[in-house]
């Protein structure tokens, strides 16, 4: 879990820095007409540019997130909560690096993003990588919810023990078709 949260907080890093070197002067990347392009933007908020007047908030919120996910990754047991939980951790942590270092000062940096798809909001890939570890860790706990709350079938054996102790002999498996 831990190699996935820096991997996409370091690919989420280099990307930003890149995008900042060659999106300078407004410029603007056109990558599939005017419907992708890669466009620069600072943010101060979260997404959608709420909250704009709280970043120090979001600089707290993602800084105890990504050390709760640290914590409790040794816990997690499934997969793909695990890889949910580390996307979401990465993002975390590419964002935060945003907030903590970049302009206008420390803990209260502005995010950079840069991926402007159709009118849609510009982001970046933490914000991506966040959107789908949350689909990821959702479809895999209601999935894992699903499976424990199924009733496991009756358990044969019993019904053999059963007859044994009354003297019965246990049944064939030709016997067991015909139950």
């Amino acid at each position: 879990m831990v190699t996935i949260i820096v991997i996409v907080g370091v690919i989420d890093q280099v990307t930003k820095t890149l995008m900042v070197n060659m999106l300078a002067d407004n410029k603007i990347i056109y990558i599939i007409g005017d419907w992708f392009r890669f466009r620069l933007l600072f943010n101060p908020g979260a997404a959608f540019s709420m909250g704009q007047g709280s970043t120090w908030l979001f600089t707290c919120f993602q800084l105890a997130f990504l050390i709760g996910v640290l914590w409790y990754s040794p816990k997690v047991r499934d997969r793909w909560i695990a890889l949910g939980l580390a996307l979401i951790g990465g993002g975390a942590l590419g964002n935060l690096g945003d907030r903590l270092f970049r302009a206008p000062q420390f803990f209260l940096g502005h995010v950079v993003d840069f991926i402007s798809v159709g009118d849609f909001a510009v982001f970046n890939i933490a914000d991506s990588a966040i959107t789908c570890g949350v689909a990821v860790f959702l479809i895999a706990t209601l999935l894992e919810g699903r499976g424990q709350g199924q009733k496991t079938p009756p358990d044969k054996s019993l019904d053999d023990a059963a007859n044994s102790s009354q003297g019965a002999q246990p049944a064939t498996p030709v016997e067991e078709q015909q139950r």
